[in-house]
């Protein structure tokens, strides 16, 4: 068995990330179910039902769901309009964004879409100092929106105690204040109020038994877990299983890390509980209720408010791949829709935000900053997700129907040896693009270079890397074919 060591956590924002998330509700109008009845049953019995409707509904919003952040640093970052069709036809149904985008909430009025809007670390100050302020703040970015919007939390600042530890002490005050504002407006049941933390709060995480807070922490986690403990709101961790691999290569296995199967003498096994663990996130969750525990803290839920893998890095980060992306976020897809929960808590399974959904083409380096997506700006896949049959995110997957183009932005030169590549050694199907033939117009590089891409990606089965051509080609969900 392979014991749990003292390893090291790390999370994105502490080297100066800005995120945006997107989650999922869903919920039906009993109210209309209940008038059309009342023409059959008796008051009783309609009364009766509308509460047996509303059970139902409770303990759908009770199971665990999967989001996803959104990054704003996009190039071509589509318009609200075209981002909540999106999120529509890929059935993402709950979302966390960073701020309070009137447009977006605009926009997902009138949908099943629920989000989670945000207060910027530079908005604490004068929401935490002035319940005007707060309450201000509420009428204009939820009171205005709800219900018609599904808002069904804030994110009062970002990993505020390890990126601006400064602003510590103005974290209870604000999230107070919100809620206080929330009650006055009757809505402090439907919207949860919370901060998400840094996996490096907590020390000595692994094994999860022996994890506790950051003791010059503590006097300002422990109120603040009070109160989520009074509202019951959740505790929201960013945990990236991703970082805690590359910091301890050699100690955790990427297997462990990627939620892959193990064996039983490969799993990590806590010495003080002997609970084994199959996966890296499972017992950083655990981490977090034992560190609650040891505060006396035992009805406060975890919400994983981002987690992922970025799909390309530089020579430092050679674990950041497609292939290792793409099995991280399917098999955490299924890991949560599978309720399995953690070790600790099986019957409690943690709703998680993966980071994100498009990639940042505009973010700083390293390389990974930029590839953190499941899509590319424009919508069209960064890599394929295999989550088919699991639950009903991204339901509307298009693993089955994707194709493979040439990128913009590359000359007719370097475009030129890949075609010459694809039709040479790589042996695609290039007769249709040769002059004369159907495919041959529009005849330029870049045209005929999509054809013999997607020629020899289908031809290789749509396999992992057969869409790269040393980074000049891209996976889409238009058909190069049809002009």
């Amino acid at each position: 068995m392979l014991q749990l060591a003292h390893v090291i956590s790390s999370t994105r924002a502490e080297a100066g990330m800005r995120k945006l998330s997107l989650g999922s509700f869903s919920m039906a109008n009993s109210n209309l179910v209940i008038i059309l009845y009342f023409s059959f049953f008796t008051f009783a019995e309609a009364e009766a039902l509308h509460s047996q409707l509303k059970q139902q509904i409770q303990d759908q919003e009770k199971l665990p769901f999967v989001g996803v952040n959104i990054g704003t640093d996009v190039s071509n970052l589509p318009s609200a309009s075209d981002l909540v069709a999106f999120l529509q036809l890929q059935k993402i149904t709950h979302v966390r964004i960073y701020d309070a985008n009137s447009d977006i909430l605009k926009t997902l009025s009138g949908t099943k879409i629920r989000v989670i809007i945000s207060v910027p670390n530079n908005q604490l100050l004068a929401i935490g100092s002035s319940n005007s302020t707060a309450a201000s703040w509420i009428d204009r970015n939820v009171v205005a929106y709800y219900p018609q919007t599904l808002i069904s939390g804030i994110s009062v600042g970002d990993e505020v105690l390890t990126t601006v530890p400064s602003s510590a002490p103005l974290i209870l005050p604000a999230v107070e204040s919100l809620y206080n504002a929330l009650v006055a407006s009757n809505l402090h049941q439907h919207i949860k109020v919370s901060t998400p933390h840094a996996a490096s709060i907590i020390l000595d995480p692994f094994p999860p038994s022996q994890a506790y807070f950051n003791q010059s922490l503590v006097s300002v986690i422990l109120p603040l877990l009070q109160f989520l403990s009074r509202t019951g709101s959740p505790l929201t961790m960013n945990l990236y299983p991703y970082y805690v691999f590359m910091q301890n290569k050699g100690v955790v296995p990427l297997d462990n890390a990627l939620f892959k199967p193990l064996t039983p003498n490969k799993e990590m096994v806590d010495p003080n509980t002997l609970l084994h663990y199959t996966n890296v996130l499972d017992a950083m969750v655990d981490a977090a209720y034992f560190s609650m525990k040891n505060l006396n803290i035992t009805d406060v839920a975890v919400l994983v408010t981002e987690t992922g893998w970025p799909a390309k890095g530089d020579s430092k980060e050679p674990y950041a791949t497609k292939d290792n992306a793409d099995t991280y976020n399917s098999n955490l897809i299924r890991h949560v829709f599978d309720r399995t929960g953690t070790p600790l808590h099986p019957e409690t399974t943690s709703s998680v935000f993966i980071y994100e959904l498009f990639n940042e083409d505009l973010r700083a380096p390293p390389v990974s900053e930029a590839n953190w997506g499941l899509f590319y700006g424009n919508t069209s896949p960064a890599y394929l997700l295999h989550v088919s049959g699991i639950g009903t995110f991204l339901a509307n997957d298009t693993t089955n129907q994707t194709y493979c183009i040439a990128m913009d932005g590359f000359d007719s030169k370097t475009l030129q040896a890949a075609l010459d590549w694809a039709c040479g050694p790589g042996r695609a199907n290039c007769s249709e693009i040769q002059p004369g033939e159907t495919c041959f117009q529009p005849n330029n590089v870049k045209n005929h270079a999509s054809y013999a891409f997607d020629s020899y990606y289908q031809k290789e089965g749509k396999a992992q890397g057969t869409c790269d051509f040393k980074g000049l080609a891209m996976i889409t969900t238009t058909d190069p074919t049809r002009k």
